[in-house]
């Protein structure tokens, strides 16, 4: 420890040696591209209220590869679909969908639900193996009612649920083709409360408990709590139990009134976003338009930039919403989540064999969240034939420290001499490997983000990108 802080200081003496014409610097532009990053992004409804919306318009080998920051697909199932009869499991139904968008990259995200618009979301067995539930209107409970919702704190029921869970885990808990997966098994849709189903009051013991068994059963997976948890009467004390047992939030149905009533929580968001991610769901897009309350969309802007949101949710037919709302997708796209602006580099155009590599930069986060994954950057070499000839990683910024603020106006953290913020931090310096490892010559500068190790893990709005997230600044020369 003692010798990396003597390295660090002897690099900020060489830099503070150095003239501007020492060094090389240059300020990259943010392109403006699209941006597909670990824990964040746009994702559609792939299965929404039943299992016809709204991905299977879509053909098995169509994508959607055209819609810009695409990052997982969302999954909304009945667990009747799922386990028809009681321990016969049709995984396929999950499977299929989701091994074309894996296929291409992007993750899946779930929600198993208990009570939707067809009469039994909830298997039927589970009422027959003597589950209390409520025939149900829709506005009410009605002994003609059509569609049935179980009691959500009968001991039957939530036994059959930890059983499905604990299959469902067994599965998909800790994979990393899985983003997270939303506790959607109280409420009508999942989304926490009854208003349009049976309308029963419901406590925070309930959802707690709800919370519980999914708790118990992923215990390495994202969990999501939905904002609704707060509704009925039930205040904060099971949102804050939510946010205690490490789970995200998620606020579904933005924009189903327009104005100021578009949305109504975002209260809830400064307990979550610095920690794990905010997930938005509009409403759907056709009908949010179709009573006039979507507007120009500009709402749904407004409420990523007031929930800190990570994940923005496309519900609706992807490539009709993307047609009618490209502007604001891309609007959308440069504060959805993280952006990692690099704003300055600079490093020396030349290294003496025995000199250390000093090198200075200026980061500054685009998005409205942090970049929760965290990573380092990291100063790559590469030679002639672009084979990697040096890496060198920063492992004391971790650019999940980066602050987020308003469009443009975050604070840049920065390695240079003259602070540009309070955090800004002395240069960083790196030995130089041995002659017959690094070979005297000139090589070109790429710079990424990623692990400790030097592997690119986070795309980066530039140009030069050599297909691995790796992005060129320049050059450099080796002499003995």
């Amino acid at each position: 420890m003692r010798l990396r802080f003597f390295l660090v200081a002897l690099g900020g003496a060489a830099l503070l040696a150095q003239t501007p014409a020492d060094r090389v610097v240059v300020h990259p532009k943010d392109t403006g591209v699209a941006l597909v990053n670990p824990g964040m992004g746009w994702q559609f409804h792939h299965y929404d209220n039943n299992i016809r919306n709204y991905g299977l318009n879509l053909d098995p080998s169509d994508t959607v590869d055209e819609f810009p920051g695409l990052s997982s697909i969302y999954l909304r199932l009945a667990w009747s679909y799922i386990e028809p009869e009681e321990g016969k499991f049709n995984w396929s139904i999950v499977d299929t969908p989701a091994a074309r968008w894996i296929a291409k990259g992007k993750q899946v995200t779930f929600r198993f639900t208990c009570s939707e618009g067809s009469p039994y979301a909830t298997p039927e067995w589970v009422r027959k193996a003597g589950a209390k539930g409520y025939l149900h209107s829709g506005r009410g409970v009605a002994p003609d009612g059509r569609t049935w919702e179980p009691d959500f704190d009968d001991p039957i029921f939530l036994e059959k649920l930890d059983h499905f869970l604990a299959a469902a885990a067994a599965r998909y808990d800790g994979s990393p083709e899985v983003a997270f997966i939303d506790v959607g098994s109280f409420g009508i849709w999942g989304e926490g409360h009854t208003y349009s189903s049976s309308r029963l009051p419901y406590s925070a013991a309930t959802v707690r408990r709800h919370i519980d068994l999914y708790k118990k059963n992923f215990k390495r997976t994202l969990l999501v709590a939905n904002d609704d948890f707060v509704s009925q009467g039930r205040g904060l004390e099971a949102i804050d139990y939510a946010r205690r047992m490490g789970l995200a939030l998620r606020d579904d149905s933005i924009l189903v009134q327009g104005a100021e009533r578009a949305y109504f929580h975002a209260y809830l968001a400064p307990l979550f976003w610095s920690t794990v991610p905010v997930i938005l769901e509009s409403e759907h897009y056709g009908m949010s338009k179709n009573r006039g309350a979507w507007g120009d969309g500009s709402l749904y802007l407004q409420a990523i930039e007031d929930y800190h949101a990570s994940y923005a949710t496309v519900h609706w037919y992807p490539r009709e919403f993307l047609k009618e709302c490209r502007p604001l997708v891309d609007k959308i796209n440069l504060r959805l989540g993280y952006r990692l602006q690099l704003l300055e580099a600079s490093w020396p155009p030349e290294v003496k064999r025995g000199e250390l590599l000093a090198v200075g930069y200026r980061w500054r986060n685009g998005g409205v969240a942090p970049c929760l994954p965290g990573g380092y950057p990291a100063i790559t070499m590469k030679d002639a034939r672009g084979g990697i000839a040096g890496v060198f990683v920063d492992e004391d910024f971790d650019v999940r420290t980066l602050p987020v603020g308003p469009p443009d106006k975050a604070e840049p953290v920065a390695r240079e001499v003259r602070s540009v913020s309070q955090d800004s931090r002395p240069p960083t310096a790196w030995a130089l490997p041995p002659a017959n490892i690094l070979k005297p010559g000139t090589y070109t500068v790429w710079v990424s983000v990623g692990t400790r190790t030097g592997t690119p893990k986070i795309a980066l709005p530039l140009g030069g990108d050599d297909g691995e997230r790796r992005y060129k600044l320049g050059e450099i020369r080796i002499v003995n």
